[in-house]
């Protein structure tokens, strides 16, 4: 081979290596070209060792239905071609006999989980569709199928399928003043729920929460859109200290159309934080917090109205609402709990006497999935595999005869059959997409592949993205946090790279796992291909390695949490491959609130800092979260003014920007207003960017694409 072969031939090599090595660009992230393939709306029955999923092909939708032991499709029980008057369906839900189906269209969102929606019933048997509901919430079916409540413009009412007759149960339900059977704003918020009633087992009652709202402070954003005058959203939100809807529990009967309120007990400034009846039609169970959140009740109801205290948990600095509550065929009951500093599983008769702690160890139960009665086995989700990963168990009531299920280092989760034979475990790591396959649900063992990611894993080889490394970082205090890093797919370790650093941070939050986190993480892989380091610490207060762990921030949001970010920074400055007067630090919501802190406190360590959606003072903040974690202001108020970044503004030296959405009903855009105001009368410079009418999310339309090109640009000129 000649010396001019070989230089040319050499050329070419690198030219297509070039063309190989093919960058991401913030257009391609938000526009979807790297778009998982999942299982939408995957459903497992309660009747048949089925499941359904949502499927779409070309302009039809479609609900199949497939079996779990053959896996093979069965059928297509709803069609959207053949029924013209069908709009795109949102959602689905089954009655409990699996003979009907609410399919859910025109859905017009309202807070992050509400929404109200145009709902059609689709009968299995007689492949019949009609239009039942208009811009309706939580519409239920009763346990027999034959009725379905739901909630409408504050009220409730029930809907007679055969008769077609409609029953209004409330009557005073009133806008910013009286709300039954759906939460306000702060409880769907921060208690993570919409739907407040439920049906008792034998359907002659339905529970609800009724919500007296008119003395909680009102907030108001204008709503600028396209129109000559700005229109002006109001609707009430309890920031810190201030009043709380008052609730109270009601039982409507059925057949004699009268409603009676159920007296809980002699609380005062409290939340009904979850209702669920029990296998007994005559005990409904209610979860009923302090306003402190440090000491829970679980509380039977019987029909009379008359209540009793089964269960009580209290800790010094609060109880975690479950979601887990589950009872058996005897009303005895299964219940997660931290109580002994690491969340497990016990179970407890129906007296609330305690018959087992089911699982043990340093170590969290992150999902429970559900118990086979047959075989006395209760089915998990935990970190027993480290704080970084998920994996599926199966243990006997007893506590005994555990099994790890999944045998894959990531996240796995599970949905299973109805009979517990199998389950469909989804698989997702840092480098693996969504794989779905179908499970043994005694061994574990893999019977087929239903989904999996090759096509997007293909797209991805010619960007040759880098590896996320996990570590555990060690703080010169002594605290041992976990930790990941992109570097540059070239990277040089006789070089120098700047370092953005991500965070969250919240109380229980989990940013470091061995996951596939889709669109952030793209962008994080787009700026190491423009030579930065990124990395990620998940620091005190974060969840997932006990409680005391995760509580050590009580009545101090913000100090630990920046200290070990400051802290985090300096060890990695100190690494021999990295620049430490290049370090800057971003992040949204409560990772805003971070991101303004380390700056301003930080002052010496980063350079600069993106803040999104921040809050700026937890006194902006609502009731529920805020003093879960902080008591009041008026209790504790040194904790929220010695964290508040708002309070610190002269001590910028970095560069910072600021960015919200003025259509925030969450986190209002009043922090950063506050926040600006600061810095001006502390005479600093900054950047900032308001997104008009834009919620907490900062989306729609090119909205991501502008915003994330911006926080490119600054990166670059400030990093």
């Amino acid at each position: 081979m000649n010396k001019t072969f070989r230089i040319t031939a050499l050329l070419l090599l690198i030219a297509f290596t070039a063309v190989a090595q093919q960058k991401i660009t913030v257009e391609q992230i938000y526009m979807g070209a790297f778009r998982a393939e999942g299982m939408d709306d995957l459903q497992s029955l309660r009747n048949t060792n089925q499941y359904t999923v949502l499927n779409e092909d070309g302009a039809s939708q479609t609900i199949d239905l497939y079996d779990f032991a053959t896996m093979q499709k069965v059928s297509t029980l709803v069609n959207s071609r053949d029924f013209r008057e069908l709009p795109p369906i949102a959602s689905y839900s089954f009655s409990n006999d699996e003979k009907k189906i609410l399919i859910a269209c025109n859905t017009n969102q309202i807070y992050r989980h509400s929404f109200t929606a145009d709902y059609f019933l689709f009968d299995i048997v007689g492949k019949k569709l009609t239009k039942l509901f208009e811009q309706v919430q939580e519409p239920t079916f009763s346990p027999d199928g034959k009725k379905i409540a739901y909630g409408k413009e504050n009220n409730l009412f029930v809907y007679d399928i055969d008769s077609k007759a409609t029953v209004q149960i409330t009557t005073d339900g009133k806008k910013n003043a009286i709300i039954n059977g759906i939460t306000d704003w702060v409880y769907e918020e921060e208690f993570a729920f919409v739907r407040a009633f439920d049906w008792s087992a034998d359907g002659s009652t339905i529970a609800y929460i009724r919500f007296d709202e008119s003395q909680v402070p009102e907030f108001s954003m204008n709503i600028f859109h396209k129109d000559l005058y700005p229109k002006v959203e109001t609707f009430k939100y309890p920031k810190a200290g201030e009043k709380n809807s008052s609730v109270s529990l009601h039982l409507y009967d059925v057949a004699s159309k009268t409603s009676k309120e159920a007296k809980l007990g002699n609380y005062s400034d409290f939340y009904i934080a979850r209702l669920k009846w029990t296998n007994d039609a005559n005990a409904l169970s209610v979860q009923v917090l302090n306003r402190h959140q440090d000491n829970l009740d679980l509380i039977f109801v019987d029909k009379s109205g008359a209540s009793k205290v089964i269960l009580n948990e209290k800790d010094k600095a609060y109880v975690d609402v479950t979601d887990n509550l589950t009872f058996l065929k005897d009303n005895s009951f299964i219940w997660t709990s931290e109580k002994d500093g690491f969340n497990h599983i016990y179970v407890y008769d129906k007296t609330g006497k305690l018959r087992t702690q089911v699982t043990k160890g340093k170590w969290e139960v992150t999902a429970y999935y559900g118990f086979d009665e047959k075989n006395k086995t209760i089915f998990y989700q935990s970190v027993e595999n480290g704080s970084i990963n998920r994996d599926v168990y199966r243990i006997g009531l007893d506590g005994k005869n555990k099994v790890r299920l999944t045998s894959q280092t990531g996240t796995n989760d599970a949905t299973f059959s109805p009979n517990f034979q199998y389950f469909i475990n989804t698989f997702k790591s840092a480098t693996v997409p969504a794989v779905y396959t179908m499970n043994d649900a005694k061994t574990g063992k893999v019977i087929k592949t239903i989904v999996n990611n090759d096509a997007l894993a293909g797209r991805l080889k010619p960007y040759n993205l880098p590896a996320k490394e996990f570590f555990v970082l060690t703080t010169e205090k002594g605290h041992q946090l976990n930790a990941w890093m992109i570097k540059p797919k070239d990277f040089d370790a006789n070089k120098k790279y700047p370092v953005l650093m991500y965070q969250y941070s919240g109380p229980g939050s989990q940013q470091v796992d061995n996951n596939w986190n889709a669109a952030d993480d793209y962008w994080f892989y787009m700026l190491s291909q423009q030579g930065y380091i990124v990395a990620c610490v998940d620091g005190r207060g974060t969840g997932f390695k006990g409680a005391e762990f995760k509580k050590v921030t009580q009545l101090q949001l913000g100090k630990y949490e920046v200290e070990d970010q400051i802290d985090a920074a300096k060890v990695i400055g100190n690494y021999p491959y990295v620049d430490k007067s290049r370090i800057g630090i971003w992040g949204w919501s409560y990772g805003g609130f971070m991101a303004a802190n380390c700056l301003l406190k930080g002052a010496d360590v980063f350079k600069m800092a993106i803040a999104v959606a921040p809050v700026t003072n937890w006194r902006f903040y609502d009731s529920i979260y805020t003093e879960r974690y902080m008591h009041t202001p008026q209790e504790n108020p040194s904790g929220y003014d010695d964290n508040s970044p708002i309070n610190f503004a002269s001590k910028l030296k970095g560069k910072l920007l600021l960015i919200h959405g003025s259509g925030d009903d969450n986190v209002h855009v009043q922090n950063t207003m506050q926040m600006m105001e600061s810095l001006i009368q502390a005479n600093k410079q900054f950047d900032s960017q308001i997104y008009p009418d834009k919620n907490h999310g900062i989306y729609g339309g090119k909205t991501r694409i502008q915003l994330y090109n911006k926080m490119t640009a600054f990166i670059q000129e400030n990093l």
